[in-house]
């Protein structure tokens, strides 16, 4: 069974068990790709309980680039169990003579950059994200407003522990422009914080009348 088929059969609190357990898998990653996938749950939903029919076009849009990245962040969080197993297996590599020290740098440096791309996903994810929910604002149910702004509150701690997934990384990458560009890609949670904030605040002022 792949690593997806078994995260889409799971119930939350066998995942729950698992991110609890002492276990190499799931973790960080895992965490913050579901949290963006909670993110895209609650703005395809209150999409679907937004039924006017002036804005039902931008509606469908939203749905569906939602339950998309949905989509896109499961799979995400079964690469992240898949890249960190593959990073703790590197990390037992001999390393007793230089040829053995050699071959595991090289090793840790591959696993390490192949594991920063299910978080960078994720952080792709979350971005889009906090724009869907902001586009739905204006025009969402208001019964529903303040899942508009948990969306946005899931979405920024998705990125936020996607970047931290990504940073837990870095040293183990040997390309120093490589590592700085990550460090640059992930710098940008802090924009993505802003407008996360952004839209509670707007949140905050529909629902105070």
């Amino acid at each position: 069974m792949s690593a997806r088929a078994e995260l889409d059969g799971q119930s939350i609190g066998d995942f729950l068990g698992q991110l609890a357990a002492r276990m190499a898998a799931p973790g960080a990653g895992a965490t913050a790709a579901v949290e963006a996938a909670l993110s895209a749950s609650l703005v395809a939903m209150v999409g679907r309980f937004t039924t006017d029919e002036q804005h039902a076009d931008s509606v469908r849009e939203i749905v569906a680039a939602a339950d998309r990245r949905r989509d896109a962040c499961l799979q995400a969080a079964a690469d992240d169990e898949a890249a960190f197993s593959a990073v703790a297996e590197a990390m037992k590599m001999p390393k007793g003579t230089a040829e053995e020290k050699e071959a595991r740098r090289r090793r840790l440096s591959e696993v390490s950059l192949d594991a920063t791309r299910p978080p960078l996903a994720v952080l792709e994810s979350a971005t889009e994200l906090v724009e869907l929910a902001g586009r739905l604002l204006p025009i969402a149910n208001r019964t529903l407003i303040s899942d508009v702004a948990a969306a946005t509150a899931a979405a920024r701690a998705a990125a936020t522990t996607a970047r931290l997934a990504v940073e837990a990384n870095l040293d183990g990458i040997g390309d120093d422009d490589v590592r700085g560009r990550l460090a640059s890609t992930v710098a940008e949670v802090e924009d993505l914080a802003r407008r996360a904030d952004e839209v509670e605040t707007e949140v905050r002022k529909v629902m105070r009348g």
